[in-house]
């Protein structure tokens, strides 16, 4: 069957023949694929041109012929969040307790930023598959401000290279605020996360174009990694950024009396571009879709397109979990766990790789720059989600929204029937430790103790019953495992089973008393 046919049986769960185009976009929706999504392009103009209909499957076939392998991962549930209805229930649930979060200030150092309202609150969540979700104001502008930072240092990575940028640039935290005037021992500085790494990154970047170009060539760049979403350059912000940069300007004159630009690097104009950098505005639901990128090894997931290279993501979400949060990132790390990048214009970036990108914009800030709610909302998912770096390393009873309903289950009866059928005792032990119960059985009814007495294995025979097993489940056939035994002539096991038997018949000499 091909998998046009396969998603429309799917769909037309009444057999009816006929699928609606509402139930078409309904699966998609709940699955967190909205009807905007690029690679629906051509449904989407079908949609427009032609609008409600009931398709037959030749219909249907037709109508999806550009989108049926996205279709066809939707209702298999293969996406990498399979209930994703289900999960943007409990982000909304997160949304709406850390929302009424009131404490933080608004940056008031760069005078437009301080007239942003305190209330602003916006959440994004782009997965690697292109499902998407946002709630509050992910929709309101905002300028990027440290979040171009990662971006800064991928343009730098891509065009020259690790070597040359990180004999520009170190790769250390710092320990000090994100504008402390201080360079590291080699009198560069520490890295590109903070202002002094960005406004070097910013020199390196498309020397030979003129600023116009390499604004353009920046802005482009940026739609690039957000799937086409537009952005656009805040020439009042630029302005304010401009007459309160004492500090930055002080940084970039350090570093070039340390000698730590390339030859013949213009102050100025390297200046400009970092605060143009700093001001090109987004939303949370774009800068979302960037970090998904991220997360899907410069790879956009709306698109298709490589964007950056995979090497080159790997060195930037290094950079963003050790130096991401300013100097709360070594806390980050630890309580939160995954690649970050925070702003003073409130947006907080995190990558959860092989997974998804956030966005979280809420402009009142704590004692260390970044945003109070943003921070909270991340502690918060990964409380409630396996999604630390390090989850994979302990048994918790935290949720994994990667895994349908009872997977892990599914997985252990499956893995536990297998170990028994090879005589693995140890994997049967392992499995114990989790807490599996060693009496599950498969679609068929076959239990461990089935499989390993109908393949013979003494001592997972024996490990099983030790573990007082049932001896007696029957299989979809009416098979018990002993008779799986006799069936294929396994004597040994036998001869166990009437051991077993007769020593349970005996009363142990401990509970006789001595007359």
């Amino acid at each position: 069957m091909t998998n046009s046919k396969s998603v429309f049986r799917s769909i037309d769960a009444k057999g009816s023949g006929k699928v609606s185009v509402e139930a078409l976009v309904h699966n998609l929706e709940s699955s967190g694929i909205a009807l905007s999504d690029p690679r629906l392009q051509s449904l989407r103009l079908r949609i427009a041109k032609e609008g409600s209909a009931s398709l037959s499957s030749e219909e249907f076939e037709e109508w999806i012929s550009h989108s049926s392998s996205l279709l066809t991962r939707v209702v298999k549930s293969e996406l990498v969040i399979p209930r994703f209805d289900e999960f943007a229930k409990e982000i909304e649930s997160l949304f709406n307790h850390t929302r009424g979060i009131e404490s933080g200030a608004v940056a008031n150092y760069i005078p437009h930023l301080a007239r942003v309202p305190e209330n602003k609150f916006g959440v994004a969540i782009s997965t690697i598959d292109g499902q998407h979700l946002s709630f509050g104001d992910a929709e309101e502008g905002f300028t990027l401000q440290s979040s171009c930072k990662p971006i800064l240092y991928c343009a730098a990575l891509e065009e020259l290279g690790e070597k040359t940028v990180h004999s520009h640039v170190g790769r250390e935290p710092s320990g000090f605020s994100f504008n402390e005037l201080t360079l590291n021992k080699q009198g560069l500085p520490h890295n590109p996360m903070i202002n002094a790494g960005a406004i070097m990154t910013s020199a390196l970047i498309k020397r030979s174009l003129s600023t116009a170009d390499r604004l353009d060539y920046l802005t482009s760049l940026i739609e690039s990694l957000s799937g086409g979403r537009p952005c656009h350059f805040n020439n009042a912000v630029w302005h304010s950024e401009r007459e309160s940069a004492d500090r930055n300007f002080a940084l970039a004159h350090l570093m070039r009396e340390q000698g730590a630009f390339p030859d013949g690097v213009d102050i100025n104009a390297t200046l400009d571009y970092f605060f143009s950098a700093c001001s090109v505005e987004v939303d949370a639901s774009a800068l979302a879709i960037v970090a998904a990128t991220l997360a899907n090894g410069g790879i956009c997931p709306q698109t298709g397109e490589r964007v950056f290279a995979a090497e080159t993501t790997k060195h930037c979400l290094s950079m963003m979990h050790s130096c991401g949060m300013y100097n709360y990132s070594g806390e980050f790390a630890f309580t939160v766990g995954i690649p970050a990048k925070s702003s003073v214009s409130g947006v907080v970036l995190a990558v959860i790789p092989n997974v998804m990108g956030i966005a979280v914009w809420s402009p009142p800030l704590d004692s260390c720059g970044n945003s109070v709610r943003g921070v909270e909302f991340l502690k918060q998912l990964i409380g409630r989600f396996n999604f630390h770096n390090y989850d994979s390393l302990v048994e918790s009873q935290k949720k994994d929204p990667r895994r349908l309903p009872h997977a892990r289950e599914t997985d252990h009866i499956y893995q536990a029937i297998y170990a028994a059928s090879i005589g693995d005792v140890s994997e049967l032990k392992r499995l114990v430790a989790y807490g599996h119960n060693l009496n599950s059985a498969d679609y068929d009814g076959r239990t461990p103790l089935h499989l390993a007495c109908a393949e013979g294995h003494a001592e997972a025979v024996q490990y099983l019953l030790d573990q007082q097993v049932d001896t007696t489940p029957k299989d979809r056939w009416g098979n018990t495992p002993l008779a799986d035994a006799k069936r294929h002539d396994r004597f040994g096991i036998e001869e166990i089973f009437k051991l077993r038997k007769r020593c349970s018949r005996q009363v142990p000499q401990s509970n006789v008393r001595a007359a």
